[in-house]
């Protein structure tokens, strides 16, 4: 079996992102440095803890277990190429947000989302078009529309945190008074 089996054709898309973003995050991140160091408003959300969770599960755990079964022991070669480029991906987005909130204290924190969730559902869906259609992978297929959901789902509520992340407050009536 041959486990390192390169598509081009995704390896330069996936470098093609990682180079842009890095890219737009660091001079993103140079033009506000000014700006006062950026912390997390407190508390979190009590259901904060059980997304976080499910996330992680779904999104970390679970690709990383079909990676080494379906990937590796059972040798399917078109889950390693698109399992690997995904969790490398998910990987770097973990480190751009402990970088930019714990070590920086940037800005630029809240927008890592905005650039890696939608390219990990892109990811997500070329490969449901790359995997062969063999009943054995059916779990795997399974496993990466259910990534679609989370990753949509967790995308939309980044969105719905916005008014939150940035300490927007008011009175609601007292915005439809003005």
């Amino acid at each position: 079996m041959d486990y390192f089996k390169i598509d081009f054709h995704l390896l330069i898309e996936n470098i093609a992102f990682i180079v842009a973003s890095t890219a737009f995050l660091g001079i993103v991140g140079w033009s506000w440095r000014e700006v006062k160091p950026y912390s997390l408003p407190e508390p979190l959300p009590a259901w904060f803890k059980l997304w976080f969770a499910t996330v992680q599960v779904i999104g970390g755990v679970l690709p990383f277990v079909a990676l080494g079964l379906w990937g590796i022991w059972w040798g399917y070669t078109s889950v390693v190429i698109i399992l690997i480029p995904y969790l490398v991906l998910l990987g770097l987005q973990i480190l751009a947000e402990i970088i930019t909130l714990r070590q920086l204290r940037s800005v630029v924190w809240v927008m890592v989302p905005y650039l890696y969730v939608p390219y990990r559902v892109v990811q997500l869906y070329e490969g449901l078009n790359h995997l062969a259609p063999l009943p054995e992978l059916y779990w795997v297929r399974v496993l990466l529309w259910a990534n679609v959901v989370v990753w949509i789902g967790n995308y939309l509520l980044d969105l719905a945190q916005l008014p939150r992340l940035w300490r927007w407050s008011g009175d609601r009536d007292s915005l439809h008074n003005s």
